[in-house]
Formats: structure tokens, sequence, C-alpha cells
């Protein structure tokens, strides 16, 4: 199996981290809360997933040869409580477990915790300190915002899609979940930045983390570029519309190699190691801005040069000259990898359903208060009883919920 060559680890439940002490609880589904508080639970919080009866987190159901691969990981080091929001007394136990809480997450569309009666305004004045984090496609304000917010629609909206795909062809989406996981990044930081926030006057506040605020972030200078040009940027497939030599390039094996000679001392470099030394002088080629003008003929020099030969040929070659340039792997490619390996980028964990999973370490890696793998994504409503005990539930009226199907225990999971 591809897990084999991975570092095995132990889960540590016990161990602590820069965020030890914080408590999250996390309402939110699918990817963008799920990664934001994966960030938290890496480094030490007890985030607490507050899931929704009878399936729990959507995310359990992306699965893959009928196996809940995102949920094992996007679900580690977190805690669950099933929770029927339908029943009466449910969100009375839900303001009970936001008392404990710093920080709440939640991705219901806009609206939907005011009319819970959770609204921002009730929160601030019975949880003063409570750091509120709301995950929608389109925002809390603006007129697209009572829309349903999903990843793709905003991959095409923020213009993603439109610069993405091959030159003269169709726009292209990505294939994972581009837009919630530059959003859930965004999410933890803005946290860590509430929170200290908080430690200097006491206050926590509302975080309006839209997925297309994120998206449209990462894109660069997209107006300024329009506004100069007077033109939208067309898609360019594997090249690029700042630099020149940039794009992969096929060997004679039918492997691919990635080139970006963004620095004019590195596409020198380039040209001196596939030699073409007349290239630095040509005033066709000079300098960067005529290069991406012309990079149809770059990328025909460099590519038919690469083309004669290997891709262990042209590594070999490339190293030894210091090119920055590096394979297009493949998962098995990296499975394969000893960089991969020796660094432990990924991690053999223990599971019960396959003996290990192999998973992504905590990143990025602290020297002093590294992340730590502290338990496996939870069965939905594991941790149900623990959670209401430490928010005070006495085991009769927990008894009584489940008694009533407020929450599911976790007993039949």
């Amino acid at each position: 199996m591809a897990d084999r060559a991975w570092k095995p680890v132990d889960f540590t439940p016990y161990a602590k981290g820069p965020l030890s002490g914080i408590v999250v609880l996390d309402l939110s589904r699918l990817v963008a809360g799920n990664m934001t508080s994966l960030q938290m639970a890496d480094f030490g919080a007890e985030v607490i997933k507050v899931e929704p009866l009878p399936a729990g987190d959507p995310l359990r159901a992306w699965k893959q040869g009928g196996h809940a691969t995102f949920w094992k990981v996007y679900g580690r080091n977190k805690k669950s409580i099933a929770l029927d929001f339908r029943k009466e007394g449910a969100l009375d136990l839900l303001r009970r477990l936001i008392a404990r809480a710093d920080v709440m997450i939640e991705s219901f569309r806009p609206g939907t915790l005011e009319k819970m009666g959770l609204g921002p305004d009730v929160l601030k004045r019975e949880f003063p300190g409570l750091v509120l984090l709301r995950v929608s496609g389109f925002g809390q304000s603006g007129p697209y915002s009572p829309r349903p917010g999903f990843g793709t629609l905003v991959e095409g909206m923020s213009g993603f899609a439109h610069r993405n795909g091959e030159e003269g062809g169709d726009p292209l989406l990505p294939p994972l979940a581009l837009a919630d996981m530059i959003s859930g990044l965004y999410g933890a930081n803005a946290v860590m930045m509430a929170l200290r926030a908080r430690d200097r006057d006491g206050h926590g506040q509302v975080i309006d983390l839209s997925l297309l605020d994120a998206m449209v972030s990462v894109l660069g200078p997209e107006p300024l570029d329009y506004q100069i040009t007077g033109k939208p940027k067309q898609r360019v497939g594997n090249g690029s519309n700042t630099s020149s030599p940039r794009n992969v390039y096929k060997t004679s094996d039918g492997h691919f190699i990635a080139i970006s000679a963004s620095i004019q001392k590195t596409a020198e470099r380039l040209f001196r190691s596939i030699g073409r030394e007349d290239m630095i002088t040509d005033p066709r080629y000079a300098t960067n801005e005529q290069r991406v003008s012309r990079r149809h003929e770059v990328d025909a020099i460099v590519g038919g040069w690469i083309g004669a030969r290997s891709r262990a040929e042209v590594l070999e070659i490339f190293e030894k000259d210091g090119i920055t340039a590096a394979p297009l792997y493949d998962v098995a490619d990296i499975c394969a990898d000893r960089h991969f390996i020796e660094r432990g980028i990924y991690v053999a964990a223990p599971d019960e359903e396959h003996g290990s999973v192999p998973m992504h370490a905590p990143t990025p890696r602290l020297s002093e208060t590294p992340g730590t793998l502290r338990g496996p994504a939870p069965a939905l409503g594991a941790h149900s009883r623990e959670i209401l005990r430490a928010a005070a539930f006495s085991d009769a009226e927990v008894d009584g919920f489940v008694t009533a199907g407020v929450i599911n225990d976790g007993a039949d999971a």
C-alpha cells in the first residue's frame, strides 16, 4: 500500500500546543470552516464540531471507494457532538456550549443565525468575549449576501475560472475546493488576530469571511491591469502573463518538467544551460517584458531542447546548473519521492478501519510549539457526553437529551 513509506506517528491525546486552552465551537459545514478549525485543532485548541442530526457534517459524505477520506483528514484532532436543532431545548443546550467557547464558527446562509435568535447583537450581549467567525459565499452584506455560496460559484464569479484553462479553450474550474481552502486559511488568521485583540481589551468581535473576497485577493492586480490595458486578461494555459519562460514542457519519455524563470538571472542561467546563451543579448528575448510578448517563441526553444531528452537527463543537467525546474508529479510519484518521505510531509496515522491512513502533517512547522496529531476524526456524536459534562450538564440531563433525541451520544455510530 502507498502509505507504507510514510513515517508512522501515534496520536498524543494530551499533547499541548500554543492554542491549548482555547475552545472553538465549530458549527460550520463542508470545507472552509473545517479548514479554519483544523489549523486551530492541530495547534492545541479544543475544537468541538456541532454536527446536525441525522447525517452530521456533509463533509462526511465526500467519499472515495465508500470511505469518508475528507473527513478522516479534516476532522482530525476534533470532538463531535451530534445535535438535532429542530428539537425543543437544542438552542438552550447550544447556548451553554457557547458560554465556554472562545471562538464560534458558522457557515449558515446569512440571516440564519439571526433567525435562530443567536445573531451577533445577542451573542455580543450574552458572550462579550466571543470571537464569531461567519463564513459565507458572498459575505454578510451586499446584494448577493442572501445567496447560497459554494466555492464553485465563487471560483467562477471571482475571475479565477476565466483566467484558468488552455489558451483559446474554455474556462476551467479547479479540481479541488480551492476557494474554501484559501478562505479557511484566512479564517484561521483572522481568528488569531481577533484573539490577540481580545487579549488587549477583553472584547470579542465578528469576522465576516466571504469566499468571494478571499478568492479575489489571490488573483493579483486584475482591476489595475484592466484599467491600464482596457482588456481582461485571457487564458494562457500553463504560461504566464507576467514572466517567461514559465510553462510545463514534455520530455522525450512522456513526462513533464515545470520551469519558472521569473527573475532575469534565472532566465539567463536557463539559456546558458540549454546552449542558447545568445538569447541573453538578443533584443527579442533580453528582458522579461520582451520574452512575455514572445512567449510562444521562447517556449518553443526551451520545449524543443527538453523534448529531445528524457526526464532523468533534463533534471540531472538542470540540478547541476541550478535551474529553477521541477518534475510534474502525480500522487504515485509523490509516494515514491524521498524528500516527501524523509521530511514527513505526509505521515501515517493509526486508523481502526484501514490500519493507518496517510495525511498531511500539521503545517507550518513551529520550532518550540509544533502542531501535533492528538486524535483521529471522530465518529458522529462520539464526544457528546464528554462535551456536555464539560459544559456542566449532569449525567441525568445528558440522558434526557439522548432519550428526547436532542443529541446522539455516538453509541450507534
